[in-house]
């Protein structure tokens, strides 16, 4: 439907029109009938003299007055120019109404143009009504149709399929972006002509056009730099997936690269940290040089039983080993190049294998803790009787210690040292001592000793230290406060002896011996683990005063003196049949 402008007479226009465009419309300047061509400045006919007399009222036809020539054509009554003024409808029939805008015809023989209105655009008028009046120009061989009505009254021009929709008010005009198209790159570069709607000339952007292409645009042009390069990519990818594809199907199904034998002869340390799996381990050979690729060490170390026991620690490996032969060698806890200390472990058997693993003379590491006892962390209450065997005996904490190129026999009894002393303070060893009626915290890793050097087991051990507990009482009229254990006669004599001359035992003076003297020997006889450190801290109080191991595995406790005199009497009969008496 027709919208009214601001004016007397209705303003069609199309808003969808990629020229269509706002330049100074105000609503009183376009009527129907006033159809200047679009893209084009407005050519204006000028009104014949009649028309002037008879409508002087009428401005819009007074603009015609500007262009002589048409007034000459016209005059001659040139039916070629093919446009004639229209004859006013119905002249001052409704004067109330204004009068209704004329409209021009084209010849039949002409073919039809389209109309525009004053700012150059389409109507959709595509036919013209021409006034029911006689029209002097009737010589002329111009058609007239039925003139139209009112300007409110006007056909709806605006509802035929080619028609454009209704118009929108200049402030409720959005136009919406045209759809870019694809366009096909041209084989070669070929001037573009003719951008806008029907031949016209989009580019002109003086006048407020929109919607065109701009000027100078270039289409688009196929390159043969890009072509190679897209054929380079193509290759790449091709060629890139055949070989990963190929390295993968290599990888899932062909057996693992691998070395055959014990290897080349050259020995590297080769380090497995602690929680390493056996992917971790494959890849650390693997940069050692000892395995030809992880995955044949992994493979040969889930076929193995034992594979899977593998500890951490410092392995001496030869180069190009077999992963058969890697793990042969890193599954014996022999060939792990690493010191473990036991509890109750002697230190003259600590420093005998420190020699071992690090290739140094026998004696060396004995004569550096001597030597050097007091520069290695010993606490403050620990190594000042003179009367001590070795001043570190009891501070070589049990416990499994990594070798590398670095080690040597000072470094490593710094470090198991410095391990002692930080566990007695966690047990706070200084304070427990005073509970248990013990002169020091030195006497405490004495007793801790002794118990790991007899018992068995942790439960052995609780009942263990409340023997030496009992024993040592002043009201012990049994042992007369003698603790008499073996292992410190044994411990003196650097022996590990079941069956020892009693007699010799009792009549041997050392300050060791607790067969010869009263209370706890002078020093530990050994490097005490935590379960017989907590026992130790913590006894049974089950009243035990002896005990005795019948078969050597079973410890069995008494209370009484004659209770434990049967007990020996079954240990002596035993050990005659074992030894064929």
């Amino acid at each position: 439907m027709t919208e009214y402008g601001r004016g007397r007479g209705p303003e069609p226009w199309h808003p969808e029109d990629p020229l269509y465009g706002d330049q100074g419309w105000t609503g009183h300047q376009t009527q129907q009938g006033q159809v200047p061509y679009a893209g084009a400045p407005q050519q204006e006919y000028q009104q014949e003299p009649q028309y002037q007399q008879q409508h002087p009222q009428q401005p819009q036809y007074q603009e015609y007055q500007q262009y002589p020539e048409y007034q000459q054509q016209y005059a001659q009554q040139q039916p070629q120019q093919g446009y004639a003024p229209q004859q006013a409808q119905q002249q001052y029939a409704q004067p109330q109404q204004g009068y209704a805008p004329q409209q021009y015809a084209q010849q039949p023989d002409q073919p039809q143009q389209p109309a525009y209105d004053s700012q150059g655009w389409d109507t959709g008028q595509g036919q013209y009504t021409a006034a029911v009046q006689t029209d002097p120009y009737a010589g002329a061989n111009y058609a007239q149709q039925p003139s139209a009505g009112y300007p409110g009254e006007t056909p709806d021009l605006y509802s035929t399929d080619e028609a454009y929709p209704p118009p929108q008010p200049p402030g409720r005009r959005h136009l919406e972006p045209e759809p870019v198209e694809q366009e096909e790159e041209p084989e070669s570069i070929l001037p573009v002509a003719g951008g806008g709607r029907d031949g016209e000339d989009d580019g002109d952007e003086s006048n407020g056009r929109r919607g065109g292409r701009s000027k100078g645009g270039k289409p688009k042009q196929r390159s043969g730099m890009a072509c190679l390069i897209a054929a380079v990519v193509i290759l790449g990818v091709v060629g890139g997936g055949g070989y990963y594809g190929y390295s993968y199907i290599k990888a899932r199904f062909a057996p693992a690269e691998d070395f055959a034998g014990e290897g080349a002869g050259e020995v590297v340390d080769v380090e497995i940290p602690k929680g390493a799996g056996l992917g971790q381990m494959g890849r650390i050979l693997k940069e050692a040089g000892v395995v030809a690729s992880a995955q044949a060490f992994v493979d040969a170390a889930n076929a193995n039983p034992k594979g899977k026991s593998i500890q951490p620690g410092v392995y001496p490996m030869n180069k190009k080993m077999s992963g058969a032969a890697a793990v042969a060698l890193m599954i014996d806890p022999t060939k792990l190049n690493v010191i473990t200390v036991t509890e109750g472990m002697r230190n003259s058997k600590v420093y005998e294998a420190i020699d071992k693993k690090l290739g140094k003379p026998e004696g060396t590491t004995k004569e550096i803790a001597q030597r050097e006892a007091k520069n290695l962390g010993l606490p403050a209450w620990a190594g000042n009787n003179p009367k001590l065997i070795d001043p570190l005996e009891g501070f070589l904490f049990p416990t499994r210690y990594d070798l590398s190129k670095d080690s040597t026999p000072e470094s490593l009894l710094k470090l198991m040292v410095k391990n002692a002393s930080d566990k007695y303070s966690e047990l706070g060893i200084e304070a427990k001592a005073k509970e248990l009626g013990l002169e020091n915290p030195l006497q405490v890793v004495t007793v801790a000793s002794l118990v790991n050097a007899e018992g068995k087991n942790h439960d052995d051990f609780r009942k263990m230290s409340e023997v030496v507990y009992n024993r040592m009482k002043k009201t012990n009229d049994v042992t007369n406060q003698k603790i008499e254990f073996d292992s410190t006669y044994n411990y003196v004599k650097n022996q590990s002896e079941i069956n020892f001359n009693l007699k010799e035992a009792q009549a041997f003076n050392n300050p060791y011996n607790t067969h010869f003297i009263k209370g706890l020997p002078v020093g530990p006889i050994g490097n005490p683990g935590m379960d017989a450190l907590t026992a130790t801290l913590n006894p049974d109080h089950g009243g035990w005063m002896f005990f005795v191991s019948v078969d050597g595995n079973t410890t069995t406790f008494t209370k009484t003196y004659d209770e434990h005199l049967k007990l020996v009497a079954e240990f002596q009969e035993r050990q005659k049949q074992k030894n064929g008496g």
